[in-house]
């Protein structure tokens, strides 16, 4: 039974309201409390109140792992129609050419250098860009977007994007980067 990932802006006040169980994962031999991963079932535990089973050990097992994750990608937004608002924004992509605003975008702010290489048009070809930063499609980075495309989706043994994550992720970015924009114009 695979993990779920939920994205919220603030994990520990969601945490603060129901009771869970930590995840574990093994580092060095040693049982350690998983970064995002709770179990809301009576799950067996250590001495440390962490679950006795490393979470590869208790998917195994048939135990539900889910995974809360801290996203401040929509830190500052108002409201959902502000959300959707951004999303159907038009987007200026010309934007991604400028450092010191890649720099304030999640998940690709440390690309800047590889952003310019592929200087994505189109929610599609950047969710296709993040893709290109996982293990498993590393080696598509420098090919044009055509050739990406006919791989990019395929799946891998190493560590790659599924096409449904990758374009949430891209929208995400979109949002945020229009939210740059309405920002500055509103201070301006």
């Amino acid at each position: 039974m695979p993990d779920v990932d939920i994205d919220l802006f603030n994990r520990d006040e969601l945490l603060k309201l129901v009771d869970f169980i930590p995840a574990s994962m093994n580092k060095d031999g040693n049982l350690v409390k998983h970064t995002v991963g709770v179990y809301f079932q009576a799950i067996p535990v250590d001495t440390t109140g962490l679950a006795a089973f490393t979470y590869e050990e208790a998917e195994s097992l048939g135990w539900q792992k889910f995974d809360f994750l801290n996203n401040s990608v929509y830190e500052g937004i108002e409201n959902e129609l502000e959300i959707i608002e951004l999303i159907n924004a038009p987007v200026d992509w010309s934007l991604l050419e400028q450092e010191e605003i890649v720099q304030q975008l999640a998940h690709i702010g440390n690309y800047h250098s590889l952003l310019q290489k592929h200087k994505p048009q189109s929610v599609e070809q950047l969710a296709m860009f993040l893709a290109l930063l996982r293990p498993g499609k590393k080696h598509l980075q420098g090919k044009s977007w055509e050739e990406i495309e006919k791989e990019i989706w395929i799946p891998t043994k190493e560590y790659y994007f599924k096409k449904s994550h990758s374009i949430a992720f891209a929208v995400s970015i979109v949002v945020q980067l229009n939210k740059l924009v309405k920002t500055a114009r509103a201070h301006s």
